[in-house]
């Protein structure tokens, strides 16, 4: 039995195919179906906007054409198999286990594709398509990722100069109650918007060059009050915090304008600059710009990739547990007929002493119980070497030859 693994994401397949190639509940039951008909019991889909991916067990690699076949045939409006990724055996494992800790995603280390793993797991194994090695190797997954997560901390160290800005504005005064004016409505100021309403109690207005924009704002953003652009300067003499992200090719702040009377924290997240640099001469002001947030992204990248060799050595680990475990796991059909044979010539014994001999109830217990021990005793030595076989040609020799011997 082999783990395999084939789907699409984001590294080769665009938004537009990922869109086509999302599996429903529906389309994942039907494909586990589809699976088992070619001889795949142990299936797992792992559906998200930047993946559509199969994880399963097979035993002939005509299996992993046929489950190949299924997946073109759920999308026939699109030419999946140019976009197809397959993979077999550690390559597969490895793969899995640097999904669930992030390793593979977009935003290198991030924590929502572990829960999505999991989910994946329990619709599989709800379904009745998780199997024991499935769920070992997904739970191992899951296992090492968390524990990558807990001594690593990957994800602590953001890449987004948008996060590292709010996050500088927390330490610099703390964002929750404060009063926060936003001046643009393009990706970089909904970016901040979002990571400021992480934060309790904030109260923010916002304002854009153009009105329409800065509206389109209230549709993600209800609880905002939108200023018109020409208010910004009297809206800044009531803010505790300015962030501004606008496009503008000139100064959005100037210095001329606006001189501040109170404590005020300006984050500039603009290429070029929207506020003038002559705020951070000035006593109640601390300038936040891209220059120092550039610096501690790039310094925060090069820390990620330290984590990420090390987050690799400690797969490496986890995973020859695993194997180790599936490599053992594949003699237990083996070990159970054993002892299901070793359970018949206990019966088979009894039933004939029994016959024979006049014993009382207490008697008939002890008998079963010598004979079954006896016999378990036999092949406890046995049973200890079945499991620690070290390659699959030599697991396949001692099948053969238990099948011969003991008539199995």
């Amino acid at each position: 039995m082999q783990f395999g693994f084939l789907g699409i994401n984001y590294k080769n397949a665009h938004l537009d195919i990922r869109g086509k190639t999302a599996f429903t509940d529906a389309m994942k039951l039907d494909f586990f179906r589809k699976a088992e008909a070619v001889g795949i019991r142990q299936c797992m889909v792992l559906s998200t906007c930047n993946r559509s991916e199969v994880y399963y067990f097979y035993i002939e690699d005509r299996q992993r054409e046929a489950i190949c076949q299924i997946y073109e045939e759920m999308f026939p409006a699109v030419e999946v198999k140019e976009y197809l990724v397959m993979l077999s055996g550690e390559a597969a494992m490895a793969y899995l286990f640097r999904i669930a800790a992030g390793l593979e995603s977009l935003v290198l280390g991030e924590d929502q594709i572990l829960g999505q793993v999991k989910e994946a797991q329990d619709y599989a194994r709800t379904m009745g398509y998780g199997g024991k090695e499935l769920n070992r190797v997904v739970r191992d997954a899951v296992t090492c990722a968390k524990r990558m997560k807990t001594e690593l901390r990957i994800s602590e160290k953001p890449l987004s100069v948008s996060y590292i800005g709010i996050r500088k504005l927390e330490e610099a005064c703390g964002l929750a109650g404060k009063q926060i004016l936003v001046i643009g409505s393009g990706k970089t100021a909904v970016l901040a918007l979002k990571y400021i309403f992480e934060y309790q109690s904030v109260r923010v207005c916002a304002c854009s060059r153009t009105s329409a924009h800065a509206r389109r704002l209230r549709e993600e953003f209800p609880e905002i009050e939108i200023i018109s652009y020409e208010e910004r300067y009297e809206a800044l003499k009531k803010c505790d915090i300015v962030v501004s992200a606008t496009s503008s090719p000139h100064l959005v702040v100037r210095r001329e304008n606006f001189c501040p009377e109170k404590s005020l924290v300006m984050l500039d997240l603009a290429t070029p600059r929207d506020i003038d640099t002559a705020y951070a001469e000035e006593p109640f002001v601390k300038l936040i710009d891209l220059d120092t947030l550039q610096e501690i992204a790039a310094h925060n990248r090069e820390e990620r990739e330290i984590l990420v060799e090390k987050s690799r050595e400690m797969i490496g680990e986890a995973m020859q547990e695993t194997t180790a475990w599936l490599l053992q796991s594949r003699m237990d059909s083996t070990i159970e007929s054993l002892q299901q044979r070793c359970g018949e010539i206990v019966e088979d014994s009894y039933t004939y002493l029994t016959r024979k001999m006049e014993l009382g109830q207490r008697e008939k217990k002890l008998l079963k119980k010598v004979l079954n021990a006896s016999l378990q005793r036999l092949l406890r030595e046995p049973i200890r070497e079945l499991k620690h076989l070290d390659t699959e040609e030599e697991q396949e020799e001692y099948r053969r030859l238990i099948r011969h011997l003991f008539q199995i």
